[in-house]
């Protein structure tokens, strides 16, 4: 099964969240998407629950020569969190890799500016986050996106992706308090592959969808 869109998935993936929600305060919920990609799937969970939506930038970091090729992930200023499986296999340490961390969170830093707009985040705490993005295939983007927000003390945080593998939904359960994934492929050649509508998100795209009504989040801290 393919989606649509990330749209489509997003509407898909609410309702298995409505059952979820109907036990807890909705007042008290807020969605955290990931940009890019995060950001349409995350709006249309945001709209069916009628809750706020709201960003968090993470930023991949490739190895060296091959950017594409993601080996770990950095939120804000806090340190980079890295598959150790990955960095094993291409034989490097996390100290040859301090140019790819320092350009990755150079990119933080300059996508939060865009989409906060001199907008603070909102206060998590005591309060329940759901995380969404588009898709996960190592989860080492949402893994440090987690941990960044479990420091702010929500009461509940939540992983909600429309397709990921099931090793990765295992493995970021020691960061969640809830992982809902709609399809868990064994193998996962590519989110891409999900959608039938897979195109670049840009930065203009997620400014407009943060400038709807329901992006409008708690007070800010």
């Amino acid at each position: 099964m393919r989606f649509p869109s990330r749209e489509e998935a997003g509407q898909e993936l609410a309702v298995r969240l409505l059952e979820w929600a109907s036990s807890g305060d909705l007042a008290n919920v807020t969605v955290v998407a990931l940009p890019r990609g995060g950001v349409p799937v995350g709006a249309e969970i945001a709209r069916v629950l009628s809750v706020p939506l709201d960003v968090l930038v993470v930023r991949r970091i490739g190895a060296p020569g091959s950017p594409e090729v993601g080996i770990g992930a950095v939120a804000g200023d806090d340190p980079p969190v890295f598959d150790r499986t990955g960095l094993r296999a291409l034989d490097l340490s996390e100290d040859e890799l301090g140019a790819e961390v320092a350009r990755a969170r150079v990119e933080v830093h300059r996508r939060a500016a865009v989409y906060r707009h001199g907008r603070s985040a909102p206060d998590n705490h005591g309060h329940s986050v759901v995380v969404v993005d588009d898709g996960l295939a190592t989860g080492i983007t949402a893994r440090a996106a987690l941990r960044q927000l479990r420091r702010s003390g929500p009461l509940r945080l939540t992983l909600a992706v429309p397709v990921c593998p099931p090793r990765t939904a295992a493995a970021l359960r020691d960061e969640a308090d809830d992982v809902v994934a709609l399809h868990q492929p064994e193998r996962l050649r590519s989110v891409g592959e999900w959608y039938d509508d897979f195109h670049q998100i840009s930065d203009q795209e997620v400014l407009d969808t943060l400038r709807e009504p329901r992006a409008a989040g708690r007070s800010p801290r």
